[in-house]
C-alpha cells in the first residue's frame, strides 16, 4: 500500500468518532419518554446511545439481584434501590435521588370529571361495579404509593375488592385507556404522556411517602460511558429534560 494512502487511512481512523460501549440502563416504566429523550441528547453529544430497558422497578431489582448484567439502575422508589444496595450491587457514592413525581387519579378522556381527593371522598360509589387500575400493591412502586394514599384517606377497605393490580404503572394506565377500568391511579407523568386519559384528581402529597427516583451505577457496570451518562442525568441539563415531561427535579 502506498505510504500516502496508508497515512490517509490512519488519519481517517483517528478522526472517526470513537464510541465507547453503550451503557445498559434498567429503568422504571414511568421513565420511557423522558429517559429516551435524555438518551437522544447524550447521543447527540457524540456518545453511543444508551440501551434502555423499561419495566417495573420491582422486576428490575430482582433481575439485578439475580445477576443480570447492567450498568445503571433507575428506580421509581427508594425501597427497591435499597434492596439492590443491600445485595452489594450499587457502587458506593453514585446513588442520587434526582427527580420526583405526583400520584394522580385518571379516567378515560371522554368521561373525565374533576374529583376532589380528600379523606373519605366517595371513590367506592364512583367505581360502582367497575375496577380501579393500579400497580400491584405489594411490589410495584405506584401501587404501593396508591395503597398507602387510599389507606391514609380511609378508603382502602371499601375499594380493595375493586383493585386490578398491574405488573407496572404503564399497564395500569393502559387498562384505563382501553376503557377496561373507569379509574386508575398512576403517576402524573404517565397521565401526561397519554392521550387516552385525563387527570381527574391529584392525591395530597401528605397521603403517601415522597415519590422520588434514585439513580445509581451498579457494581457490575462495564461500559466506560456509564458514569458519564449517570452524571449527565443528574446535571442541570439532564434534569431539565425530565422537567419537560412533568417530573420534579430534586
Amino acid at each position: 500500500m502506498p505510504v500516502r494512502r496508508l497515512v490517509f487511512l490512519l488519519l481517517a481512523l483517528l478522526a472517526a468518532p470513537a464510541f465507547a460501549a453503550p451503557p445498559l440502563v434498567l429503568a422504571a416504566a414511568s421513565l420511557q419518554e423522558s429517559l429516551n429523550a435524555a438518551a437522544d441528547i447524550w447521543a447527540a453529544r457524540h456518545h453511543a446511545r444508551p440501551i434502555l430497558s423499561f419495566a417495573s422497578s420491582s422486576l428490575l431489582a430482582k433481575q439485578i439481584d439475580a445477576g443480570a448484567p447492567a450498568d445503571i439502575f433507575i428506580s421509581a422508589d427508594e425501597p427497591w434501590m435499597d434492596d439492590v444496595a443491600r445485595h452489594g450491587l450499587v457502587k458506593l457514592g453514585t446513588r442520587v435521588s434526582f427527580i420526583g413525581n405526583r400520584l394522580v387519579l385518571v379516567a378515560p378522556a371522554s368521561s373525565a370529571r374533576p374529583i376532589a381527593i380528600k379523606p373519605g371522598f366517595p371513590l367506592a360509589r364512583l367505581l360502582g361495579d367497575g375496577k380501579l387500575a393500579m400497580g400491584e400493591v405489594n411490589s410495584v412502586p405506584a401501587g404501593k404509593y396508591g395503597k398507602e394514599a387510599l389507606t391514609r384517606l380511609g378508603l382502602w377497605d371499601a375499594i380493595a375488592s375493586h383493585v386490578v393490580g398491574a405488573d407496572n404503572v404503564r399497564s395500569a394506565l393502559a387498562l384505563v385507556e382501553r376503557g377496561e377500568a373507569p379509574y386508575g391511579i398512576v403517576y402524573a407523568t404517565d397521565a401526561l404522556a397519554s392521550k387516552g386519559v385525563k387527570i381527574v384528581g391529584v392525591f395530597p402529597e401528605t397521603s403517601h411517602a415522597p415519590i422520588t427516583y434514585p439513580v445509581a451505577l451498579l457494581t457490575a457496570a462495564t461500559s466506560p460511558d456509564a458514569e458519564g451518562f449517570r452524571r449527565f442525568l443528574i446535571s442541570a441539563a439532564g434534569k431539565a429534560v425530565f422537567r419537560r415531561y412533568g417530573f420534579q427535579p430534586k
